[in-house]
């Protein structure tokens, strides 16, 4: 089975299915056996935003600009001086433009064109990408009050309820995670990223409503990530993740896997006859 051996080639042991304990492989275990319908609405990109306007508000979506089905239907002289082109069915397809005088129209084409013939679900074996009808969405490019780009909120829920803040910081160079309670007391664990307990991140103003918002896009999920920006005092989706990191993360401590994992509440009988 591939996802076994992926695991084992990305963590360096045996990945335990029967009696999955820690994140990494509950994550797993979800990605094989809850399968819903609606997951492939939640990881597209652009059928996502129907969903979260309808539970929490078309207010915080990110203003669209365009919609493509195809590379060619870019009118790339109509675009804005700043913007953000997305792939809808991937994770990481992303251009950022922050100066249209200076951004390489051929070279972006290019990667669109690779990213749109590309399928997620082969990569990682997450069943919900498989369906994803590739788009481009074009969406308004976000700074914070100092013209910074935006820091990402990532809040995991377990149980339909959030339980701590990775802040992604740093994002147009290398990137920094920093972990927070939901107090925001400093975790000090790495999760993927590098994290700083010397980098001081300002609790958010409204984060009492990002928790209730991410609360609400939560609700009826064992785990899911919803990932959301804080700029002028407005939030905004970012997106809904369903397998962090495909279920491939690497934390130090490594017992913060296994804490995570107890979070995760899989029906009693752990695989279908």
């Amino acid at each position: 089975m591939m996802i076994k051996l992926q695991y084992r080639y990305h963590l360096g042991r045996k990945l335990n299915l029967l009696q999955p304990k820690t994140f990494n492989e509950k994550l797993q275990w979800l990605k094989l056996y809850d399968r819903k319908p609606e997951y492939t609405v939640y990881v597209d990109k652009y059928a996502v935003r129907k969903h979260v306007a309808e539970t929490i508000g078309e207010k915080y979506l990110i203003p669209l600009i365009g919609i493509y089905d195809d590379v060619d239907d870019i009118n790339w002289q109509a675009l804005p001086e700043q913007f953000v082109l997305k792939c809808t069915h991937g994770s990481g397809f992303n251009i950022i433009c922050r100066d249209k005088t200076r951004f390489d129209v051929a070279t972006s084409r290019k990667k669109l064109k690779r990213w749109m013939k590309q399928n997620l679900f082969w990569y990682g074996r997450e069943w919900a990408y498989k369906n994803v009808k590739p788009r481009i969405i074009c969406e308004k490019y976000m700074a914070d009050e100092s013209g910074i780009q935006l820091k990402d909120y990532k809040i995991s829920c377990f149980d339909g309820k959030p339980k701590f803040i990775t802040v992604v910081y740093n994002m147009s160079g290398s990137r920094r995670g920093n972990l927070y309670d939901l107090q925001w007391n400093y975790i000090d664990v790495s999760c993927q990223l590098p994290n700083d307990p010397n980098v001081n991140i300002k609790r958010p103003e409204k984060l009492e409503e990002m928790l209730k918002l991410a609360e609400k896009l939560a609700k009826g999920f064992y785990q899911l990530r919803v990932d959301l920006y804080y700029a002028d005092g407005n939030i905004y989706f970012g997106e809904m993740t369903l397998y962090d990191c495909s279920g491939y993360l690497k934390f130090n401590p490594e017992e913060f896997d296994k804490l995570l994992g107890s979070w995760i509440k899989l029906p009693d009988k752990a695989l279908p006859d």
